[in-house]
């Protein structure tokens, strides 16, 4: 985690539980893992929906001059 230890951690920790109160730490948390599985979904919808690669000979003659 970089240059970060153990003591650093524990004071953002602790900074964090201040500023936003133990009944709001679980729902942050619940709505990270909701983004990051919206995010996960999103790549596999996009990987599947690609089409497939056409070979570059069949490119070449749909690009090619018509005479």
């Amino acid at each position: 985690m970089g240059n970060l230890g153990y003591a650093e951690i524990l004071v953002i920790l602790v900074v964090g539980l201040i500023l936003f109160g133990p009944s709001k730490i679980p729902e942050f948390a619940r709505q990270c893992g909701r983004a990051v599985n919206m995010f996960k979904q999103g790549l596999r919808d996009g990987l599947e929906a690609e089409p497939e690669e056409k070979p570059k000979e069949d490119l070449k003659k749909e690009n090619a001059p018509q005479s």
